[in-house]
């Protein structure tokens, strides 16, 4: 019986690539119908989809660790969470600092409480409970500063941010792409290979490049409705901030798929993953974007 005849590595590469590229596309695709709506509720509804998918993904990643964790207690105060954040956001109500607290809260004190009715095994205990804290954490809290991002600085109902949460997605996303496309052609140090083999040093010093092409152009676009920004300066600095944290968020996830043994979330979008593989330096970038306009107001 004949061995069929093994794929070569470059065609593999070229498919992963055009799967890669028509995924991106389509994304954008759908981010620009969302953005061009400038309606809150479609806003809202796409950023608390892919929070509340990308925990669910987390959990199914957990599960298939062997992690027992508490997926329903997480997810219901994912959902509770983003629904209350869009409530005080379409009323053009300022997002009360106690929600958060809630959150934190009725996270630690209600996942321990879930915890007791489980006996005792080892270290197994503490990571069931560490999973559900870090779940929620990571993928719900740290991706909702999107919408918090999106209603700034004004919160009076309006989508007041809408520019500064395109231009923090669009360096993030540049960031992603330029160490791709650079560590794909030219790659040749790995950068940290126990965690994420693919990932070189040339691709990191592309992902800088790619950043700044992003931050810059926008900025150069829509100097009007940029204006958050006080001068270009902040602009050069703000989008080395914002790639050294996508490159930081994306091997973050890295780390939890090795340790989990996935090679992606989920299968949504061809060549890029699930939900969870969408947002991972999304949910490192947008906090870092809305604390720093908020510090220099």
């Amino acid at each position: 019986m004949s061995v069929p005849a093994a794929v070569p590595p470059s065609t593999s590469k070229t498919q992963t690539f055009f799967r890669r590229s028509f995924s991106t596309l389509l994304l954008w695709g759908i981010v620009c119908l969302a953005f061009g709506s400038m309606k809150p509720w479609a806003h809202l509804l796409l950023i608390s989809a892919l929070g509340i998918l990308s925990t669910a993904e987390f959990f199914k990643l957990t599960r298939r660790a062997g992690i027992v964790a508490n997926p329903l207690w997480g997810m219901f105060l994912g959902i509770s969470y983003y629904a209350a954040l869009a409530w005080y956001m379409i009323r053009g109500q300022a997002v009360p600092a106690e929600l958060d607290m809630a959150l934190f809260f009725l996270l630690g004190a209600g996942t321990f409480t879930l915890q007791l009715r489980r006996k005792i095994d080892g270290t197994n205990s503490i990571l069931g409970v560490t999973s559900t804290m870090l779940g929620v954490l990571w993928l719900t809290w740290m991706f909702s500063f999107t919408a918090r991002l999106d209603f700034h600085p004004h919160q009076d109902g309006s989508l007041s941010g809408a520019y500064l949460l395109l231009w923090c997605i669009a360096v993030t996303k540049f960031t992603d792409m330029g160490a791709y496309i650079t560590g794909s052609l030219i790659g040749k140090h790995k950068m940290i290979p126990h965690i994420s083999p693919a990932k070189t040093w040339e691709g990191f010093v592309g992902a800088l490049i790619f950043a700044q092409l992003a931050g810059c152009g926008l900025y150069a676009l829509f100097p009007e409705q940029l204006t958050a920004f006080p001068s270009l300066l902040h602009v050069i600095v703000l989008g080395f901030i914002v790639a050294l944290l996508a490159v930081v968020g994306d091997l973050a996830e890295s780390l939890w798929k090795r340790a989990t043994a996935v090679k992606d979330s989920g299968q949504i979008l061809p060549g890029i993953g699930g939900a969870m593989d969408l947002i991972d330096s999304i949910c490192f970038t947008a906090p870092a974007v809305y604390l720093y306009f908020t510090l220099i107001r």
